[in-house]
C-alpha cells in the first residue's frame, strides 16, 4: 500500500533522495555532535511530534514512557497550535494515559487549534465532552464564538451564543461583550451593531461594551458613527475610561485627524485619565505613516517629559517611523538605546527592521539583522515567513531552506503561510519533488494548502505527467477538511 507521496515518487522512478523532514532534529545538527537525552518532557514530546510520521506518533509516545502532566500536554498543545490535527492526535493520546485528565485550559486551546482548521465536527465533539465532564464555562463559548466570526461565519457564532442556554451555561455580560467584540474584530460591525440594539435591554451594556463597537466603527471606517457611540455611551451615565480613549485616539489617528488626537491626549492630562505609553505609541506610529517624523520624535519626547516610561511598543514606533522615511541609522539607535534602558525587543521590533530592509532590497543586512536578533528575542511566523520569502524571490532556495531548518530546530511548527512561501518557492525552481514532500507534510499536520498554492504544484505535476502524484495529494486534501455547520 502506497502510505506518502514520497513512496509513490519512489515507486515512479523518482532518482532523487527526497528529504521528508522526518528526522529534523539529526538533519540540522551539522556539528555531528551526539544530541544528549532531553530530560524536559514537554521537549522530548515534541521532537517526537515533529520527526514521526502520522501513523507512528502514538506508538512513539508510548515506547518512550513518557509521562505528562497538565501543564505539560498545555505547553505542548500550545506550541503546536498551527498543526491542529498533529496537536488532536497527542491530544487523544494523552487523554488515554494513566493518572491523567485534560485540563480546561487543554481543551480550550485544542478547541482553538481545531476550529483554525475549520475541523468543527471535532470541535464540537470536544464540547460535548466538556459538558458530560460538567467542564464548560462562558470561555468556551467566547472562544467559538471568535474562531467562526474569524472564518466569516457569522450566523455561526450567533448560534453558538443563543445554544449556550441549552449546554447549561447561561450567556451572561461577558459573554454578549465576547459576541459583539469577535463581530467587529471580523469587520461585521453592522451585525453587531444589531444585535446590540436587540439586547441592550437584556444585557445592561458596560464601558467595555460601547468601547467594542466604538472600535468596530473605527475599523469600519464610520467616524461619524464612532462619535454617536461615544456620546451615547456619556449619554447613559458609562464614564470613557483609559481603553475607550485610547480607541478614540487610534480611530481619529487612522481617519487622518492626529491633531485632533493630540487635542484628545491634552484633554486626558487635565484629567484623572492620564494617557499611558499606548495611546503615545498610536500618535508616534501615526506620526510615522505621515511622514512626520519630527513630530513623531517630538511626541516621543513629550511622554518622556510627562514621566511616563517607553515600553517596546513606543519603540517600535519610534523605529518604524525612522525606517519609513529610510533613516535606519537613527532606528539602530533607538534600538542601542532600549538595550541601555534594558528593554528588550521583540519579533515585531526585528519584523520593522526586515521589512525595511528587504523593501529596499538590502537582503544581506536583512540577513546579518535576522542572526543578531534571534540570539535576542524568538522570531515569530512573520519573521520566518519574511526571510523565506525574501530568499526564494531572489533565487536563494538553499538560503531558504536554512532558514526554514533552523526553525525546525527550534521546534517552530510553521503555520500555512509559511509552508506557502516555501512550496511557492520550490515550485518556481521546478523543484516537483521537494514542494510535493513539504505540501504533504502541511496536510499531515492538518493545515489545508491555499487554492493557490495547490494550483501551481497541479500545473507543474501535470506539466511532469504526474497525474498520479496530483489524484494522491487532491484525495489527502479532501479528506482533510470537513465543514458541519455546528453540533
Amino acid at each position: 500500500m502506497i502510505k506518502s507521496v514520497v513512496d509513490m515518487l519512489k515507486i515512479n522512478g523518482c532518482q532523487k533522495k527526497l528529504s521528508l523532514g522526518w528526522n529534523v532534529l539529526a538533519r540540522m545538527c551539522s556539528s555531528g555532535e551526539t544530541i544528549k537525552e532531553i530530560a524536559d518532557p514537554t521537549k522530548k514530546i515534541c521532537e517526537l511530534m515533529i520527526s514521526c510520521r502520522k501513523l507512528g506518533l502514538d506508538t512513539s509516545l508510548s515506547e518512550n514512557g513518557i509521562r505528562v502532566s497538565q501543564a505539560v500536554v498545555e505547553n505542548v498543545l500550545k506550541r503546536f497550535e498551527n498543526a491542529g490535527m498533529l496537536a488532536y492526535q497527542f491530544f487523544e493520546w494523552a487523554g488515554k494515559q494513566r493518572n491523567y485528565e485534560h485540563s480546561v485550559r487543554a481543551y480550550h486551546t485544542m478547541i482553538e487549534s481545531l476550529a483554525k482548521i475549520r475541523q468543527y465536527q471535532i470541535m464540537w465533539d470536544l464540547v460535548n465532552t466538556m459538558r458530560s465532564m460538567k467542564i464548560l464555562n462562558v470561555e468556551t463559548f467566547c472562544i467559538i464564538m471568535r474562531k467562526y466570526a474569524r472564518s466569516q461565519k457569522v450566523e455561526e457564532a450567533v448560534y453558538t451564543f443563543n445554544i449556550m442556554e441549552k449546554y447549561d451555561v447561561p450567556p451572561n455580560l461577558a459573554a454578549f461583550n465576547s459576541l459583539l467584540s469577535a463581530l467587529c474584530k471580523s469587520k461585521n460591525v453592522v451585525k453587531a451593531q444589531e444585535i446590540f440594539d436587540g439586547m441592550k435591554d437584556r444585557f445592561i451594556p458596560d464601558s467595555k461594551t460601547y468601547s467594542i463597537l466604538l472600535e468596530g466603527w473605527g475599523k469600519s471606517p464610520n467616524l461619524p458613527k464612532a462619535r454617536e457611540i461615544f456620546r451615547d455611551m456619556v449619554d447613559m451615565g458609562c464614564n470613557p475610561d483609559i481603553v475607550t480613549y485610547g480607541i478614540m485616539v487610534d480611530i481619529l489617528c487612522k481617519a487622518g485627524r492626529v491633531d485632533e488626537a493630540v487635542g484628545i491626549v491634552k484633554e486626558m492630562d487635565s484629567s484623572v485619565c492620564k494617557p499611558t505609553s499606548f495611546v503615545y505609541s498610536v500618535l508616534v506610529h501615526t506620526y510615522g505613516i505621515e511622514n512626520r517624523i519630527e513630530d513623531a520624535v517630538d511626541m516621543f519626547l513629550d511622554m518622556e517629559r510627562n514621566g511616563i516610561e517607553a515600553d517596546v511598543a513606543v519603540y517600535n514606533a519610534l523605529i518604524g517611523a525612522f525606517c519609513k522615511v529610510n533613516k535606519l541609522k537613527n532606528a539602530y539607535r533607538v534600538l542601542n538605546e532600549m538595550d541601555c534602558k534594558g528593554i528588550r525587543p521583540n519579533s515585531r521590533t526585528c519584523n520593522i527592521l526586515l521589512n525595511s530592509l528587504i523593501s529596499c532590497g538590502d537582503t544581506d543586512e536583512a540577513y546579518r539583522v535576522f542572526r543578531r536578533m534571534i540570539k535576542v528575542c524568538g522570531p515569530d511566523a512573520d519573521t520566518y515567513t519574511m526571510m523565506i520569502k525574501m530568499f526564494c524571490e531572489n533565487d536563494e532556495l538553499e538560503m531558504a531552506l536554512k532558514v526554514w531548518k533552523y526553525m525546525r530546530l527550534k521546534q517552530f511548527v510553521p503555520g500555512m503561510h509559511t509552508f506557502s512561501v516555501l512550496i511557492n518557492g520550490l515550485c518556481k525552481k521546478g523543484n516537483v519533488s521537494k514542494a510535493c514532500v513539504l505540501l504533504e507534510e502541511m496536510m499531515e499536520k492538518g493545515i489545508r494548502p491555499s487554492s493557490v498554492t495547490f494550483g501551481k504544484l497541479k500545473q507543474l505535476l501535470i506539466k511532469e505527467g504526474r497525474e498520479d502524484v496530483l489524484e494522491f495529494l487532491r484525495e489527502k486534501m479532501n479528506l482533510l477538511v470537513k465543514e458541519p455547520l455546528c453540533d
